[in-house]
């Protein structure tokens, strides 16, 4: 049971591919590092312990007590599908309560996307929203997905942390190239160096990726048409330790992606262009719709500077964070026109900057106080070009297209401050109590003092029960809203059918939490740990956003009222030398049940058909990424260099339209099985080399994420076909 009073449900998949067990990979030094090479000599090992130390430190300054806290290390990845060569959204979804979505988006307990996510305990400010997946699973060391009842340090976006601690050279040195392949056209080369030198350690990696199949497939075929995508992404981690109470870090990430839009073939023309043959059974223009031409380009960099620093019984971390983020969605001008009557060129940027500073002071035994700041400035920009068709005042469309142009400027900002106190009141029971206050300054001026009180009972050494109540204060994201002047459109093809555009409102919502872990040390003759955690949440303006129009940027919006509940089940299970001594077998569950309703729309009401927004308005609806089951199962063995593993995902299925009611049906449920092995040789003389090969959806299923239909969802997308993936990775 963890001693720090943390509800933690860790599954125990915990050994590297060489086989070796590790409690925890950042604290204790691995007998492997992750390429398979040996480690760096004894003269590194104080460097590494005054880093075990800090790391440990920085954990103790705003640590997660009473929230629900899952951690994915190294040992899980490198054992679930496709490993470290996997998406970073793919490793998510295998954590409870987690909603797979289309565009790379996950919902987290029944929420629209309102993820924070943090690295090495500091916020990155949001990006635009696209197809990147920035954060890149290969240079992770671990992962916390943190829900539930929030300690006061976290604020504005609170229906998850995602809080990822880095890979650095005390405890991942020398270097490694992977090269990584199959189906669809993916080929995915990488590269790894890590190292000491003095006070200092540094770690960077970098890699390419290019397959035929970056963003859903609009039609149930096996290869969709038009959807090859290129990413190119580095990250570099520098650490300089001061001394053995105090350290300077600098964190460095950069992006550079192109997708193709891909094609939906067969479908007809709904506008009549000139210079265009007429189709005689439509009277429309004809235009190949598989040879429509669209593309998205998307950039994302980030930096983060920090300073930690230990004085007797306090303990700080100060950090400036930086941000520029950018989308440009290119149109096919007649192929959009043809059928959709208007053709859009959408070009959104982001610049953010911002300070967090989190503090502790151990007054004495029973009292722990902490508190904190964080500011952060976002400047957004946003230009649209959109050729459209005019409309007289009979209804009559012309034939010949016109050029509207709009844009946005904004610059805003979120404040945010916190304190409380780490009381524990007697040696099994924990009360830790506070409260922030949030100041947001963008399209409104809004803000709000939100208390929070998270009590841990630990009953018995092997068993915890907490319970929790947060205040949340939620702001839209200023880097999605950028709503387009509707009067210009007035006349035209792009005319919305609602002229209501009311700007968004941060959520106000009241959140109470309550679960149990109990770990059985003995069971069999492994470990088994279990756990349970039930939520409900009571919301004003819930926010939700959707894709609306052809480009694939999200809006968000408002419903007046909202509510969220869910319950979540969870549990794993180790066992050591089944054949030999030093082989390992894990396993582990998890199941969610949790349901998301919304009522009457109450911002940018443009975006949504009259007979949605009058039903809407008096009746209570599930939200569109509601979905009310959600599970995953997987298992691995090692033994003698090699690993195996299965897994599956369940996921029951996102909503859709049914009859005349929005979101009212659900899409079928899917659980796709992927398999895969791995095996480590050692080459004397030369270098270390790791294999796998991988097989995703062993069934082939055919799925559907999203059918087209449903509050805010532009088209339909399917999950990916099944796929063979083999790589190498040289260790040096």
């Amino acid at each position: 049971m963890n001693l720090n009073s943390k509800i933690i449900l860790t599954p125990l998949l915990i050994f590297t591919l060489s086989g070796t067990f590790t409690a925890k990979a950042q604290i204790v030094s691995p007998s492997m590092d992750s390429v398979g090479k040996p480690p760096a000599a004894t003269t590194q090992l104080d460097t590494i312990i005054v880093t075990s130390s800090l790391d440990a430190q920085r954990d103790e300054i705003a640590p997660e007590l009473g929230a629900t806290v899952y951690n994915i290390n190294q040992g899980q990845i490198q054992t679930q599908s496709q490993g470290d060569n996997a998406s970073f959204n793919q490793t998510l979804l295998r954590a409870p309560g987690v909603a797979e979505d289309s565009f790379g988006q996950l919902h987290v307990r029944g929420e629209h996307a309102n993820l924070q996510y943090r690295i090495n305990d500091v916020l990155i400010p949001e990006g635009l929203t696209g197809f990147g997946q920035e954060l890149d699973t290969r240079f992770l060391s671990s992962v916390s997905i943190i829900t539930g009842a929030l300690p006061s340090q976290y604020g504005f976006h609170t229906a998850g942390i995602i809080d990822v601690h880095t890979k650095n050279g005390a405890f991942n040195p020398g270097g490694g190239f992977s090269l990584y392949g199959g189906s669809f056209d993916t080929i995915n080369p990488r590269f790894q160096y890590g190292g000491t030198s003095g006070k200092w350690n540094y770690y960077f990696t970098g890699s390419f990726l290019k397959n035929g199949q970056g963003i859903e497939n609009p039609v149930n075929s096996t290869n969709p048409i038009h959807d090859d995508s290129q990413r190119y992404s580095g990250f570099g981690y520098l650490e300089y330790v001061i001394d053995k109470t105090s350290r300077f870090s600098i964190i460095i990430s950069g992006e550079q992606a192109q997708h193709q839009i891909p094609n939906n073939p067969g479908q007809p023309g709904n506008f009549i262009l000139a210079g265009l043959p007429i189709d005689p059974s439509t009277g429309n223009s004809t235009f190949n719709s598989a040879n429509l031409n669209e593309n998205q380009n998307e950039q994302n960099y980030y930096a983060v500077e920090s300073y930690q620093k230990t004085v007797d019984a306090v303990s700080f971390q100060l950090s400036t964070f930086q941000r520029f983020s950018s989308v440009l969605f290119r149109p096919d001008q007649v192929g959009d026109l043809v059928f959709n009557g208007v053709a859009s060129r959408v070009n959104q940027s982001l610049f953010a900057n911002g300070l967090q500073g989190d503090a502790s002071w151990a007054i004495n035994d029973e009292h722990t106080l902490r508190g904190g700041i964080l500011v952060n400035i976002q400047s957004t920009q946003s230009t649209q070009d959109d050729h459209v068709f005019p409309v007289d005042g009979m209804g009559n469309i012309g034939t010949t297209p016109i050029d509207v142009q709009d844009g946005r400027n904004r610059v805003g900002a979120e404040y945010g401050f916190y304190l409380q106190d780490e009381w524990k009141v007697i040696p099994t029971v924990t009360i830790n109590y506070g409260g922030r206050f949030d100041v947001v300054d963008a399209y409104d001026h809004e803000n709000q003092l939100s208390p929070r009180l998270n009590v841990v009972w630990e009953t018995t050494p092997d068993t915890t029960l907490h319970a929790g109540y947060a205040r949340y204060f939620t702001p839209p994201p200023q880097q999605e809203d950028a709503p387009v002047n509707i009067t210009k459109f007035i006349g035209t093809t792009n005319e919305p059918e609602v002229l209501a555009q009311s700007s968004p409102k941060a959520e106000r919502a009241d959140y109470f939490d309550i679960g149990a872990t109990h770990q059985f040390n003995n069971f069999g003759i492994g470990t088994l740990s279990i756990g349970v955690d039930a939520y409900y949440k009571q919301a004003k303006n819930q926010l939700d956003d959707g894709q609306f129009g052809a480009a694939v940027i999200l809006q968000p919006f408002n419903y007046e009222h909202g509510q969220v509940d869910g319950v979540e089940f969870t549990g794993n299970y180790q066992a050591k030398g089944i054949i030999d001594e030093k082989d390992v077998f894990n396993t582990y569950a998890n199941f969610a049940v949790s349901e998301a309703f919304g009522e009457n729309i109450t911002s940018n009401q443009y975006e949504f058909g009259a007979d949605d927004l009058a039903y809407i308005s008096s009746h209570y609806i599930y939200l569109d990424h509601n979905q009310t089951y959600s599970g995953s199962l997987g298992a691995s063995y090692s033994l003698w260099n090699s690993t195996i593993y299965a897994d599956i995902l369940y996921q029951d299925g996102l909503r859709r339209d049914i009859n005349s009611a929005p979101n009212g049906g659900r899409l079928p449920s899917y659980y796709p099985l992927n398999m895969g092995v791995s095996h480590l040789f050692h080459v004397p003389g030369f270098t270390d080399v790791s294999l796998r090969f991988d097989v995703v959806n062993v069934l082939d299923q055919a799925y559907e994420i999203r059918d087209g239909t449903g509050v805010g969802v532009g088209a339909p997308q399917w999950g990916s076909r099944r796929g063979y993936y083999g790589g190498v990775t040289l260790a040096f």
